[in-house]
């Protein structure tokens, strides 16, 4: 009587248990990856989303440009888990990566930078292996991205112009949230005027307000689609190649 109320109670604990255990469970879609050439390793400060040098060195160079995973440019700053599949080179983490480029290979989802291909082998001798293969087999997912002791910035586009054109990128932007919308404040008007996605990550507006520029942006991620709003202006003296810090920061 005592083992089949134990083995009732036990078969009870697992059919509660099984819906969180499959929902815990990293969700991982098959692709293929492929790498780019690189002088230092690093990422490239031209990429399509505009993000100039932090796309070079964000993350220590671990970054790639992606196909369909670009998104319109909506997809420019999210992170993911790619791994490569072939048990005898491959590491089981493999790498992490911030997109910050668009490009097309043989099929393939990610354009890795030398540094990231490298991190998908179990060892030096693996990854070079790899490199041989020039595209290999992975599988990824998509994870939170981490910017540690960093706030969310405003990074002014070198192609402003003070004070007739603004073009800003938004960066360091934590965990899984896309940008979908950026609007500055009209003070004399009082309303919020939509700026245009330019390309890739990159906001811009003719004839932005003069003195300090407020912005806000919608972003959508786990939490659903919301607006957050700096708690620092642009100030009115913004200079073209300047971040500048928004105080905020998105989990």
């Amino acid at each position: 009587m005592d083992f089949a109320c134990r083995s009732f109670l036990g078969l009870v604990c697992i059919i509660l248990l099984l819906p969180l255990l499959c929902t815990s469970q990293d969700t991982f879609t098959r692709s293929r990856a492929t790498y780019y050439g690189s002088p230092d390793c690093y990422g490239t400060p031209t990429g399509a989303c505009g993000f100039g040098e932090f796309g070079r060195t964000v993350n220590d160079g671990s970054v790639s440009g992606v196909s369909r995973l670009y998104r319109g440019g909506s997809g420019c700053g999210a992170c993911y888990q790619v791994r490569c599949t072939n048990p005898k080179y491959c590491h089981e983490n493999g790498a992490y990566v911030v997109v910050t480029d668009y490009g097309e290979g043989d099929n393939t989802d990610f354009i890795l930078s030398p540094r990231a291909y490298s991190s998908l082998g179990s060892n030096p001798d693996a990854s070079d292996e790899l490199f041989k293969y020039g595209v290999v087999e992975v599988e990824y997912t998509r994870v939170s991205c981490r910017f540690d002791g960093y706030n969310i910035q405003y990074k002014v586009h070198e192609h402003s112009k003070y004070p007739d054109y603004l073009a800003v990128v938004i960066i360091y932007v934590a965990g899984q949230n896309d940008i979908n919308a950026v609007e500055v404040w009209q003070e004399d008007c009082q309303e919020w005027r939509a700026m245009r996605r330019a390309y890739g990550a990159v906001w811009d507006a003719a004839n932005p307000p003069s003195g300090e520029i407020n912005l806000r942006f919608q972003v959508s991620g786990s939490a659903g689609v919301t607006w957050v709003q700096s708690r620092n202006a642009i100030p009115s003296d913004w200079k073209a190649g300047a971040t500048y810090d928004t105080e905020v920061q998105l989990d």
